[in-house]
């Protein structure tokens, strides 16, 4: 385990205007730093360099060795010249750019966060070495498929693991093999939880989801790099129940 550095401010700049990151780094304008939904205070520029760093490093160190993650989360809403939906910056398209930049020809962002990645979506839109497989179960920040970005939001338990492996699937037949994966790996669609769950997705469901795509970027070796995204605690979720959920992901990555 390694600590990672901060993004730099040309980084974050890769992704989103200048106005935006402006507010961001001073509070001002107040409604424009806090579009995310956090109150600002001199520690948020701090933090969320840190924390998008980590999504970077990630990616730059599975280019290398194959599999890394970031214990960091709260990527996907945020968009070009503003946040959303708890994201600030948009660490999955951040390390995406980076990661081109790093020498990878290609690379597939595959989103299973229980809410849609809109501000994903929006800023990958025309760079064609960058794709995104969104599987979701809540129509929050919800987009049109394109060539780049194909969604699918599951009404039904029952589907939601058939639904992953098609997408993984048709992902490959479609778009052919990447130089990297990076997985937003959400616990947030458990039925336990209350901002994004769906009845019926247990434990075990997620368990077999986190096999599955691990499994799959080892068939096809392809390098992948993990984030922890969405979980919330709630009446049915403590603190522990959500960290045994995400050490579904570091289990199935440490095969």
């Amino acid at each position: 385990m390694a600590c990672p550095n901060p993004l730099t401010r040309e980084q974050v700049l890769s992704v989103h205007n200048d106005m935006y990151v402006n507010a961001v780094q001073s509070g001002r304008p107040q409604q424009l730093a806090e579009s995310q939904g956090f109150d600002w205070d001199h520690g948020l520029w701090p933090m969320v360099l840190a924390s998008n760093g980590g999504a970077v490093a990630a990616a730059l160190t599975a280019l290398e060795e194959g599999v890394a993650g970031s214990l960091s989360s709260g990527l996907h809403h945020a968009k070009y010249a503003s946040g959303s939906g708890f994201c600030t910056f948009n660490g999955l398209a951040i390390s995406a750019k980076a990661s081109l930049d790093a020498g990878a020809k290609s690379v597939l962002i595959l989103d299973l966060d229980a809410h849609c990645g809109g501000g994903t979506a929006s800023l990958i839109a025309g760079d064609e070495r960058i794709r995104q497989c969104d599987i979701s179960v809540d129509s929050f920040d919800r987009y049109m498929s394109s060539e780049q970005s194909q969604l699918e939001i599951i009404r039904s338990a029952d589907d939601y693991l058939p639904a992953i492996r098609r997408a993984l699937d048709e992902a490959i037949t479609r778009w052919g093999n990447f130089d990297l994966c990076i997985y937003n790996a959400g616990m947030d669609p458990s039925e336990l939880c209350s901002t994004g769950g769906l009845a019926g997705i247990s434990k075990e469901i997620l368990a077999e989801r986190e096999r599955m795509v691990f499994q799959w970027c080892r068939e096809y070796k392809m390098p992948i790099a993990f984030v922890m995204a969405g979980g919330y605690i709630g009446s049915r979720l403590d603190i522990s129940g959500l960290v045994d959920l995400h050490r579904l992901t570091l289990d199935s990555a440490s095969v």
